[in-house]
């Protein structure tokens, strides 16, 4: 099992510099400014990404607050811009999202930080915020009078990517340490779901340039 993660996690590494690839040769022809901020957006997380796992020859960090404080709030905010730039007062909903997931880091620190059970409030509000946009999405694309031409909406396949991993992942990483403590063969089979569901992120990504042509 510990080999197949570590095959996962360097599968993981090449996913999303294939995403980060792909978005910079098809940022040619893209015109919408939004999808350029993607394309940035794949690129620096990548860089990030691999500054994390092997930053450590060069730096000694903590690799915790790294993630906690700069990484994965740089994921959450971005996507909550990526959904409401199409919202009517799309700003505000940002802004307020944005605060809200923000202010999370408050009872975050003060009330969970020594749980056994939650293992991070932060994110799991900001997975939940983002469970809200993703539906929201889901409605908006069923109800589009394009639907039929789903396959060239490069949000589909953002959303399905979104979805696999944030919420797919969302009860591994709200107990993980009481999976890790008291459930370790589920833990192992969830472990092994969240790197899939992350490489399959960024193929989807990858895709919505690909075969994603109509833009909203």
């Amino acid at each position: 099992m510990d080999l197949i993660r570590h095959i996962l996690e360097y599968i993981f590494y090449l996913s999303e510099g294939f995403a980060a690839l792909t978005a910079l040769y098809f940022i040619k022809s893209v015109k919408e400014k939004t999808w350029k901020f993607f394309t940035a957006y794949l690129v620096i997380i990548f860089v990030l990404d691999l500054f994390g796992r092997f930053g450590y020859m060069f730096f000694e960090f903590s690799k915790m607050y790294y993630y906690n404080y700069l990484v994965i709030p740089l994921q959450f905010i971005f996507f909550f811009w990526l959904y409401t730039v199409r919202f009517p007062n799309g700003k505000l909903y940002f802004y307020s999202l944005t605060f809200l997931y923000l202010v999370s880091f408050l009872p975050s620190e003060l009330y969970f930080s020594k749980s056994t059970i939650i293992n991070s409030f932060n994110y799991t509000f900001g997975c939940f915020l983002l469970l809200v946009l993703i539906v929201s999405e889901y409605y908006r694309q069923l109800y589009a009078d394009d639907i039929l031409y789903f396959r060239k909406n490069r949000m589909f396949y953002i959303n399905l990517g979104v979805t696999l991993f944030y919420i797919g992942t969302l009860p591994f990483y709200t107990f993980y340490k009481i999976l890790y403590s008291e459930y370790p063969s589920l833990w192992l089979t969830y472990c092994s779901y969240a790197q899939i569901s992350d490489i399959l992120m960024y193929l989807l990504f990858s895709a919505s340039f690909i075969w994603g042509k109509q833009n909203f």
